[in-house]
């Protein structure tokens, strides 16, 4: 198996240390489902699981058939706009406050046992 080296004192062994803990996971918190990137498209991945969002996107569709067509277009829109956004938001601030609270968590002082 694998041996892990640990380096106490860094000292003048800083660039051993450096190359060694880059093979080592970190040992941070994250809560946090969403970055930046991703928010969007994981958030609605995950907003189309739930089987009323997907029967208003079915109104959606059917809709924009020209023989079917029983509203206008933009209001058979509305509610599913209003819903995914009013989570979109909700899920937003609940993930931003689990990192805020993730980061707070990471900066703590730790204390290391050492002989």
């Amino acid at each position: 198996g694998k041996h892990r080296t640990v380096i106490p004192c860094l000292g003048h062994f800083k660039e051993e240390y450096e190359k060694v803990s880059k093979l080592y996971m970190n040992n941070r918190i994250r809560t946090t489902k969403y970055t930046v990137l991703n928010f969007i498209p994981r958030n609605l991945f995950e907003q189309f699981h739930r089987v009323a969002n997907l029967y208003f996107l079915f109104l959606v569709v059917l809709n924009w058939v020209p023989m079917v067509e029983a509203f206008q277009k933009e209001i058979t829109m509305l509610p599913l706009i209003v819903v995914l956004t009013i989570i979109a938001v909700k899920d937003g601030l609940e993930d931003y406050s689990k990192y805020k609270m993730d980061k707070q968590i990471n900066n703590l002082l730790t204390k290391v046992y050492s002989r």
